[in-house]
């Protein structure tokens, strides 16, 4: 019967790399590569191989791999598996570096930091400490070459070889014979007893002062070069120096030599050891201490090494979203971290969470995603958007939070190009369209018309015709000059998207009524363009064999390619219009009474509009969006587009931030006329900025019932007099004017800023008197009954007893 022995070696779950050994300490073992079998995972593999004649050093490694096995700390090498034949010992570990090849790649690289020396001394230290003070175990071996670096920069305590007993009756440590680590050893062993030492910690000391040595300096040549610190920071040398000391008894005790380093203007005293002192008691810390580490986190994280970041802080930051309630402190560190992924490590780890994140109802989770989603976006596929993430997205545009509001509109310019058919020409189109005609914040409304014009090439032919022309004009009669002047540059972004027909018989009418606005930065804008625009209708009159090449455009499929020019046009805007919303929700109220108070709950539909700026409008009486039919499919002019560009089209925030230094104090003027024919009727406005735009074209009018001034020549209908909604039959109703509620003229708006500022100390005096008036009156009456009482008693006199009074 044949019996046949199965080869350990073969079965061993790890197997080794084909690549050339790294080396190890100078000793018995040998640090391979390798991965486990079933996962692939990396691990380290220190082989060593028994040889006859070697006994000793056999014993040596036997009793390294029994040290190494049961031996558990954070700073100790970390113990995976092991095999043991009669030929071989195997000990798998955790995947390291050798200490020496670590450094000089990261001294080679630059990248070789004072914070990361200092973390990776103090996790040697601390193990030293562990193993004395708490295990009373003499190392014996602490040098480079004992000392190894996982892929997270942690330095791991290795090269148990010639550990002992502190207490043992061995009558000394065990003899190495190997030059290379003897000459580690401290002065008082040259003896060959051991007896001169009389702290269980000295000899271990001195060694770490020269494994710090050769930190900072390279190789140690001889024991003699100790005593020149040479590159070792100053703040260390002074423990350096202790260590190194030839009286053994004044050597400290690695916990005091870590104490004294810790204290402040120490070697180890900085952010980067407290950031990971933290993270090793995260699990036991209170939720208000992990609140404020991880929020002041990300302001670290740009000085700390790339791997302590993606394999230490990472895993720590999801684990304390998913398991730790730790909401959206998280998403700013995470988000940083997030940068030093690959595109699929970043898929497996940040995606997953970021989704989950949108789902949350936490108004702050909300508006950091919004605000740092041109982090992530380029990570989201179309399904994972349009299923996943819009359909939460789109709640911001409904919160009565104006900043939410705000972010959620800049999120559309990342998301546009990720949305599909249904979602970003009906869906997208309904909410601009009712955050254009009746958000209460004018940056809002200017950022909706500045996000429309940037997004325009996406849209669908069909959507463009629809929106583009009346979604500007209507921004054009807006009261905030901001916006006004976004719906002229919306006009010049998308120039290249309208017909010949649309420039001369829609856009130039309402351009040129904005050559006599009230205030210069739109009257400016308003010129730039309608030259822009006269060229470009002067050069296809010229050579109507432009016409094709100029209108290309105008029914071509959306294509990212197409806004371009749009989006660097409009790029400014948007940023320009944030930082000026937060000035004008936040620090300058009065600058803009109308944007200051945000409604806490929303309007019931068949309500007055609870904006309490007028509808911005163009004349209709339909509320359909323009559908006038396009009789023109030709190409636009390169060259002309070129000169387009060429234009200087100024900055939005400056000019907007230039109105609201010359508007004092909007609510005394024409808007504030428009508030009081609701609040009260009888008070009469002062001159202001607005008080002509009111007395030519009053926003309620325009929107419930158009006006036609005398008829114009035939063949020319101006914008102001255009029938937008029109006879001809549409296909899609107006999503702008379907939305905006109409108000009429004698029901009370909501309370807003408008009436708080103008109206709420009159209506307060009046219900005062009011109240004043109606206690006199009670006063008055009670006085009169009581005196006729007192007449009717005179005049009967008393009554008598059993006698019933009769009226």
């Amino acid at each position: 019967m044949w019996f046949f022995a199965r080869d350990p070696v073969r079965d061993f779950p790890f197997e080794l790399s084909p690549e050339l050994p790294e080396g190890g300490p100078p000793g018995p073992w040998v640090l391979h590569r390798g991965r486990k079998k079933a996962t692939g995972s990396p691990v380290s593999i220190f082989v060593y191989d028994v040889k006859p004649g070697v006994e000793e050093q056999t014993q040596v490694a036997k009793a390294a791999f029994k040290r190494l096995k049961t031996l558990r700390h954070p700073n100790i090498l970390a113990y995976i598996d092991g095999l043991e034949t009669d030929k071989c010992l195997h000990i798998v570990t955790e995947a390291v570096t050798p200490l020496g090849a670590y450094l000089k790649a990261r001294a080679e690289a630059g990248d070789l930091k004072e914070l990361e020396l200092s973390w990776g001394l103090h996790q040697i230290v601390k193990a030293l400490s562990f193993l004395v003070n708490d295990c009373s175990l003499i190392h014996n071996n602490v040098c480079m070459a004992a000392v190894f670096v996982d892929r997270a920069g942690e330095w791991k305590l290795g090269g148990l070889d010639y550990m002992y007993a502190a207490q043992g009756n061995g009558g000394g440590p065990p003899r190495k014979g190997i030059p290379e680590l003897e000459q580690y050893d401290p002065p008082e062993l040259a003896d060959g007893s051991g007896r001169a030492v009389r702290e269980k910690w000295s000899a271990d000391m001195w060694r770490l002062g020269c494994l710090i040595w050769e930190v900072f300096n390279g190789p140690l040549p001889r024991a003699a070069a100790l005593r020149n610190p040479g590159k070792i920071p100053k703040s260390l040398v002074p423990h350096y120096c202790e260590l190194v000391g030839a009286n053994p008894k004044v050597r400290p005790n690695p916990a005091r030599f870590l104490q004294s380093c810790r204290a402040p203007g120490g070697f180890m005293n900085n952010r980067f050891v407290e950031t990971n002192l933290f993270l090793e008691e995260i699990q036991i810390k209170e939720p208000a201490e992990k609140q404020k580490f991880f929020q002041e986190l990300s302001k670290s994280l740009d000085s700390f090494p790339e791997d302590f970041c993606r394999h230490k802080v990472l895993p720590q930051l999801l684990t304390a979203f998913e398991f730790g309630n730790a909401g959206a402190v998280v998403l700013t560190p995470l988000f940083k971290v997030g940068k030093f992924l690959g595109a699929e490590e970043y898929q497996q780890k940040i995606i997953p969470v970021v989704v989950k994140m949108f789902s949350s109802t936490d108004r702050a989770m909300r508006i950091r995603l919004l605000q740092q989603m041109e982090q992530f976006i380029q990570y989201l596929d179309e399904p994972t958007v349009n299923t996943q993430i819009f359909p939460h997205v789109v709640h911001g545009f409904l919160d009565t939070n104006p900043a939410i509001r705000e972010q959620t509109v800049k999120s559309m310019l990342l998301l546009a190009p990720k949305l599909n058919e249904t979602n970003l020409n009906v869906e997208l189109m309904k909410h601009f369209a009712r955050l254009q005609a009746k958000d209460e914040q004018g940056p809002i409304r200017c950022n909706t018309t500045v996000c429309l014009g940037k997004i325009g090439s996406y849209l669908s032919a069909s959507t463009r015709h629809r929106v583009l022309t009346s979604a500007f004009s209507r921004a054009t009669k807006d009261p905030f000059a901001p916006s006004r002047v976004a719906g002229v540059l919306g006009f010049a972004a998308t120039h290249n998207l309208y017909s010949m027909n649309d420039c001369a018989h829609k856009i130039l009418p309402v351009l040129c009524s904005l050559t006599v606005d009230p205030e210069r930065s739109v009257r400016d804008q308003a010129f730039k363009a309608i030259r822009s625009f006269l060229s470009k209708l002067e050069s296809v009159s010229e050579d109507p064999t432009q016409l094709a090449e100029a209108e290309k455009d105008v029914h071509a499929a959306s294509s990212p390619g197409m806004g371009g020019a749009a989006a660097s046009w409009a790029g400014w805007a948007v940023t320009g219009v944030s930082s000026l919303t937060s000035k004008l929700i936040r620090a300058h109220p009065t600058a803009a009474p109308a944007e200051t108070n945000v409604p806490q709950r929303p309007v019931p539909e068949g309500l007055p509009a609870p904006a309490p700026t007028p509808v911005p409008a163009t004349p209709t009486t339909s509320g359909h969006w323009e559908t006038q039919e396009e009789s023109k499919d030709a190409e636009e002019d390169s060259t002309a587009a070129d000169r387009w560009d060429d234009e200087d089209w100024g900055s939005l925030e400056q000019e907007a931030e230039s109105v609201l230094a010359q508007q004092d104090n909007w609510s005394t003027g024409g808007q504030a006329s428009w508030a009081g024919q609701t609040s009260n009727p009888g008070h009469k406005s002062q001159e202001s900025d607005w008080s002509s735009w009111e007395a030519e074209d009053a926003w309620e009018q325009g929107w419930q019932e158009p006006s036609p001034p005398e008829p114009p020549p035939e063949g020319t209908r101006l914008a102001s007099e255009y029938n937008w909604g029109g006879p001809e039959p549409s296909d899609k109703g107006d999503p702008f004017a379907a939305l905006s509620v109409r108000r009429e003229a004698g029901v009370q708006p909501r309370q807003d800023s408008w009436g708080d500022d103008n109206w709420e100390g009159l209506e307060a005096e009046s219900r005062q008197a009011k109240a004043e008036l109606a206690r006199k009156k009670r006063e008055e009456r009670r006085r009169e009954m009581e005196a006729k009482r007192a007449e009717k008693k005179t005049a009967k006199g008393p009554m008598k007893l059993g006698t019933r009074k009769l009226d």
